[in-house]
């Protein structure tokens, strides 16, 4: 016997999602704006009295083919059929969500209709008389809260129950006019064996596209008996499409709406919480210094080591936490001040990996393991994968803050805000949203913009998502950013690491503009969203987010990176004859780093740098592989640039002899340093880096071509012969970005320059539009 299939289908923002994590368990993502699921998702629902398949379809506000989700949903439904359809309605917006439902009973499979949100609205004193309703509807009906769990099962065994009896189609349109060349159609449907003949005569009557050319001899006998016995002198003249619209809207009023039983009637003008808040946080001229701020408060609770600047307020406790600081388990909590809750997590994940090493270095030193093999295991392995964990934590505390900020509805409040604002510049706010996500991800991120009705601006969306960094980026950020603080004792690790993050997101809007307006020229597509009610995000969602990242971060820790540290170590202490080479100079990885580090010249970490400087080249390519591998890389060469040259590696440090010991230390235990600090202080002592070299590092790893899982993910989701360009595009913004900040940060001067290269560009720019319109009027 087959395992039945359930689809969900339901509005944006319904709890559809997380419906489907309630029923499945599944990691699937959950979000508050339109398109978070764009393909379906699949699990197994295990909640009612069998096993059954769950399939997550994409929000949906109807069955017309305007928009990539629709056609996924309504071909999923028609072709594959379901053994059931749990439709899930928002409860606190009963008329609206309910014209998807009079569409969906038009299709002959059983329906049960799952009434989300009741708990909030019987927060607000309202109820529904769900008897009443499924009396109405004609189908099972169940009150259910998604995001508390409430009735699931039950949904689930009607929905079994139901499955297991056949429906007839109905419609609500029997009233309209139009009803008789709907049924016209349905005949001819029925005569030629279509499934759902009764949702297919409504499309068909409707004028739908898809509907039309697929059965051509039908459309055109429905527009001829339309012609013949429906007059066009009516309120929707020929547009048939918008009557059966307001059919459905009047019937829904007048049959389904008084089920809603209100406390009191809504006053004309009345604001909700959400409609407040937003009176604020969406104000024309606070909304983007605000979402700067949340931003910043972001970054803060991650990285800061003194926060609440607790420690600048109280000096006395200031200087009680310098003191703690220096005792093991006060290294954890206390630096310059209280540690964040990001710090404090990151710190303990530092001990435990510490405490890791020591005891492998015990088991090999015990077992007289040789050099070349403590060096292979001890510092080239677990010295790399070590470096990488130790940021696990923070990188879980950064994704657990920006999954808060989606889950409760504000990220749909930064897209309608980026829209308002740079829709001028041929920019939707649509395309924001998979930009958001690439926080976390890249590779989500650009499978999300197959929401994107426009192919062009779907095109220059995948190549501006890799800027916006996502949480393997944060090593590399945070350790220049510290070591830029630590070795030159200037700025703030954490405003530096903002300002980047800041920079990365300037340089992806104005690379966005520039395509949007030349070689990815096309119209705006409308950006129609719903923007849901702030809500508490649920604690088990929150949970299933941060376990699919950290088995993610964990497994590439242990594949990719493991690999790579292995391939690192032995092309930095071997040469070309295949034995230990007798300095890091004169190693394979030293001559192939050589051979191309006058490339980043102009981008301040090339030949320039000396003897040593190769040490950026190399670090920089590792990372194509994986982001994660800079600071693994950083810490394998770290290691071997001791081995190779001694403490004199590090003579930029002699004036500060205290860092120095820390970090010959360091290098002799095997251990990653905090956040990669020092490691990144060794690179940058070995080669007299400057601070406008190491900001333009950063810059180049944030914007140049992403790590390989995102590659193959960008190929596949790009349409032919785009793919090259978009790798050409990587390396030239990375290029010309790098070249700009360290060029600029090194002779202040140049600046005119760069402005004048802008100017160019711009009217550039606006010459090509011009010819580019005037083109279009010939045509």
């Amino acid at each position: 016997m087959e395992m039945l299939r359930f689809a969900l289908a339901g509005n944006p923002n319904s709890g559809k999602t997380t419906l489907f994590n309630a029923l499945t368990g599944s990691t699937a993502h959950v979000g508050n704006w339109p398109g978070v699921t764009v393909d379906k998702r699949e699990g197994i629902c295990k909640k009612g009295s069998e096993s059954v398949q769950i399939v997550d379809l994409p929000g949906i506000y109807s069955l017309s083919p305007y928009t990539p989700e629709e056609v996924i949903a309504r071909n999923y439904l028609l072709d594959e059929r379901p053994d059931c359809i749990i439709n899930i309605v928002d409860a606190t917006n009963l008329e609206r969500n309910l014209y998807l439902t009079t569409q969906l009973l038009e299709v002959d499979i059983p329906i049960v209709v799952a009434l989300n949100m009741t708990d909030v609205l019987e927060k607000r004193g309202d109820d529904i008389d769900e008897q009443e309703l499924e009396k109405r509807i004609g189908v099972p009906v169940v009150e259910i809260s998604a995001l508390r769990d409430t009735n699931v099962p039950l949904l689930i065994s009607r929905a079994i129950e139901a499955a297991k009896t056949p429906r007839g189609a109905t419609s609500v349109l029997k009233a309209s006019r139009l009803y008789g060349a709907i049924e016209n159609a349905e005949i001819a449907f029925k005569l030629a064996e279509v499934d759902s003949p009764l949702f297919h005569a409504v499309k068909l009557v409707e004028g739908d596209n898809l509907e039309v050319e697929t059965h051509p001899k039908e459309a055109q006998a429905a527009k001829d008996f339309l012609a013949k016995n429906v007059s066009r002198a009516w309120e929707f003249g020929s547009d048939t499409e918008a009557e059966i619209a307001d059919a459905r809207y009047k019937y829904i009023c007048e049959h389904f709406s008084p089920t809603l039983k209100r406390s009191r009637p809504v006053k004309k003008g009345e604001l909700t919480r959400s409609d407040k808040a937003d009176r604020i946080l969406t104000h024309k001229w606070a909304s983007i210094p605000l979402f700067l701020v949340i931003l910043f408060a972001v970054f803060h609770v991650t990285f800061s080591e003194n926060f609440l600047y607790l420690a600048t307020i109280i000096p006395p406790f200031g200087e009680l936490c310098a003191e703690l600081s220096g005792t093991t388990m006060g290294a954890i909590f206390f630096a310059e001040g209280l540690n964040s809750p990001g710090a404090i997590l990151f710190y303990a994940m530092d001990a435990l990996t510490a405490s890791i090493g020591n005891g492998i270095l015990s088991v090999m030193e015990s077992a007289n393991a040789s050099a070349w093999a403590v060096g292979l295991v001890y510092d080239g392995i677990w010295g790399g994968i070590s470096a990488v964990l130790s940021f696990v934590p923070q990188i879980l505390v950064l994704f657990l803050c920006f999954s808060i900020l989606e889950d409760s509805g504000y990220m749909a409040r930064v897209a309608f805000i980026l829209d308002r604002l740079f829709r001028r510049f041929g920019v939707s706010g649509r395309a924001f949203m998979p930009m958001i996500m690439g926080f976390g991800c890249s590779i989500p991120a650009m499978a999300n913009t197959r929401t994107l009705a426009d192919e062009k601006e779907r095109t220059a969306t995948i190549r501006v998502i890799p800027f916006f960094s996502c949480g393997a980026k944060l090593p590399i950020l945070t350790a220049i950013s510290g070591a830029i603080v630590t070795f030159f004792g200037i700025g703030n690790a954490e405003i530096i690491t903002y300002a980047m993050y800041l920079a990365g997101m300037g340089i992806a809007l104005i690379s966005l503009i520039l395509m949007r307006n030349t070689t990815m020229r096309g119209e705006t597509p409308p950006f129609i969203m719903e923007l849901p009610a702030y809500h508490a995000p649920r604690f088990q969602n929150l949970m299933i987010h941060l376990w699919d990242k950290l088995k993610h971060y964990v497994e590439k820790a242990f594949t990719i990176i493991l690999v790579s540290c292995i391939v690192i170590w032995f092309l930095s202490n071997f040469g070309w004859n295949w034995k230990m080479a007798e300095s890091m100079n004169d190693s394979i990885l030293a001559s192939l780093g050589q051979l191309i580090q006058p490339i980043f010249t102009p981008l301040g970490f090339g030949s320039q740098l000396g003897s040593w400087g190769w040490v950026f080249a190399v670090a920089a390519v590792t990372g194509l592989i994986a982001k994660e591998n800079v600071i693994a890389t950083f810490f394998s060469l770290a290691c071997a640039l001791l081995t190779a040259a001694g403490s004199g590696a590090f003579s930029g440090l002699e004036s500060n002899p205290e860092l120095l010991a820390e970090l010959l230390a360091l290098l002799g235990s095997g251990e990653g340093s905090e956040e990669g600090v020092l490691e990144a202080v060794a690179m940058i002592s070995a080669t007299g880096a400057t601070v406008p070299a190491l900001l333009s590092f950063i810059v180049f790893n944030m914007t140049t071509i992403p790590c390989f899982a995102a590659v193959a993910t960008a190929k596949a989701e790009l349409r032919k012969g785009t793919f090259k360009w978009t790798l050409l595009f990587w390396l030239a913004a990375s290029y010309l970005a790098s070249t700009a900040v360290y060029t600029i940060g090194s002779w202040w001067w140049t600046a005119f320059i760069w402005a004048a290269v802008i100017a160019a560009a711009i009217a550039g720019v606006v010459l090509y539009n011009k010819k580019a319109s005037q083109k279009e009027k010939r045509l």
